[in-house]
């Protein structure tokens, strides 16, 4: 039997004002989550992006060429009836940061990792006032409980769309301040993946690529680019 799959059945995808926010209609048709909610927007530009993505449906809808809406859809069914939660675990990772984790050899690597990573530690000990402590080797470094606070109130004070944005700049390189320079402009999605994976590049370089590795990767940038977007969109 084959697997059905929704289709095309809507002419044009419009975005009209919606309460404090905005709404994509599918013909006469306002756009709802999976679980039946309101698809309310916070900005006219998210709106529009969202309903070019419907626009660009071919006759079998593909959920995979639509970042946007899936994003959308979490913040609203996902993030916000556990905002505390997703806020708190995304926060987290300022206790284990990898930017804090340096090798202690070969000195290539660590010269790699200190030129890459010193930049965004002191952007953290300056901008946020969270100087976290690095440790070389995997033994943890705990973190001062004042810096983890700050971090906490900097993930806390963002609303359901920008936590959304926030969850794959944080948890795909492993690093909430590389995630926080992103939303604050100090990075690009692009720069924090590269900055992520200076270990994979230096093995990479020393033993050869893996083409699994590599298209996994590749995956990961092309996530942190769309939450990018979905940041700069839902601020507009």
């Amino acid at each position: 039997m084959s697997e059905w799959k929704a289709r095309r059945f809507w002419t044009s995808a419009k975005v009209r004002p919606a309460g404090d926010g905005w709404e994509v209609v599918l013909d006469d048709r306002p756009l709802r989550t999976p679980g039946k909610h309101p698809l309310i927007l916070p900005t006219q530009a998210l709106a529009e992006a969202v309903a070019a993505e419907w626009d660009a449906q071919a006759d079998v809808i593909d959920p995979n060429r639509m970042p946007l809406t899936r994003a959308a859809n979490s913040a609203i069914e996902k993030v916000t009836p556990q905002f505390d939660e997703v806020a708190a675990m995304l926060a987290e990772y300022g206790g284990t940061d990898l930017l804090s984790y340096r090798a202690q050899e070969p000195e290539a690597l660590v010269r790699a990792q200190a030129e890459g990573w010193d930049p965004l530690i002191d952007w953290s000990a300056t901008e946020l006032r969270a100087p976290l402590r690095i440790t070389h080797g995997v033994i943890p470094v705990p973190q001062d409980p004042a810096t983890l606070l700050k971090l906490q109130a900097e993930v806390a004070a963002l609303d359901a769309f920008g936590l959304t944005a926030l969850h794959d700049l944080v948890t795909l390189p492993g690093s909430l301040i590389l995630g926080l320079a992103v939303i604050r402009g100090r990075i690009d999605a692009e720069t924090a993946h590269t900055l992520s994976r200076i270990d994979e590049e230096f093995q990479a370089g020393r033993w050869g690529r893996d083409e699994e590795a590599d298209a996994a990767a590749a995956a990961r940038l092309a996530a942190m680019r769309d939450s990018e977007r979905f940041w700069h969109l839902s601020r507009r």
